[in-house]
C-alpha cells in the first residue's frame, strides 16, 4: 500500500498542453467517450478547470465526438460480438452517453441483418446443446441465451422457429 502512495507521488503532473497532446494521440487511436477521456486526464495529473479546458479543445478539434463514439461502438459490438440492441444500449448508458447519441447509434444497427445475425448466434448455440435435453429446455435455453446477448424477446421467439427443426 505504501508503494502505491509513493508511486503516485512520484508521477509527474502534465501541463495542460502536454496533456492535450497525449489525449489527442489517445483519441486518434480509437473513438473514446467523454468518461474515458476525463479518467485519462485525471491519470496524467490534470484537475479542475484544466480538465474542462482540454476536453473543450478535444471536442472543438473533433478528436472527441460522443455521437461518433456511440455509432462506432454500436457497429463494432454488433458485428464483432454479435450483441443485440438492449445490451448495446445498456453499455452506452453505463458510459454516460446521451439519449440522443444512443438513439443515433441504434440507427446504425438498422442497416445490418439483425435477425439474420441472431439466427446464426442461436444456431451455433443449438448445435452445442446436449441431444438428450427436452425440446422445451432447449427452446428455453436459446431464449435466455439470446436475452443475455441483448436481443429482444419478441425477435428471439420469431427467430427460434427457424432454428429449431419441427
Amino acid at each position: 500500500m505504501a508503494w502505491q502512495r509513493n508511486n503516485s507521488l512520484n508521477k509527474q503532473r502534465s501541463t495542460p498542453d502536454q496533456a492535450l497532446k497525449k489525449l489527442e494521440r489517445y483519441c486518434a487511436y480509437q473513438d473514446r467517450c467523454h468518461q474515458e477521456v476525463r479518467r485519462k486526464l485525471y491519470e496524467v495529473g490534470l484537475y479542475g478547470e484544466d480538465v474542462d479546458h482540454v476536453m473543450a479543445k478535444l471536442i472543438e478539434t473533433r478528436f472527441l465526438d460522443e455521437e461518433r463514439f456511440a455509432r462506432s461502438y454500436a457497429r463494432g459490438k454488433f458485428r464483432m460480438k454479435k450483441w443485440g440492441r438492449i445490451r448495446i444500449q445498456l453499455e452506452l448508458k453505463k458510459r454516460q452517453i446521451s439519449k440522443y447519441c444512443i438513439k443515433a447509434a441504434m440507427q446504425e444497427l438498422e442497416e445490418y441483418d439483425y435477425e439474420g445475425t441472431l439466427k446464426s448466434v442461436l444456431e451455433k448455440r443449438y448445435e452445442k446443446q446436449k441431444s438428450d435435453l427436452h425440446p422445451y429446455a432447449k427452446r428455453q435455453d436459446l431464449i435466455t441465451y439470446g436475452m443475455r446477448r441483448g436481443y429482444e424477446v419478441e425477435v428471439i421467439k420469431s427467430v427460434i422457429t427457424d432454428v429449431i427443426p419441427a
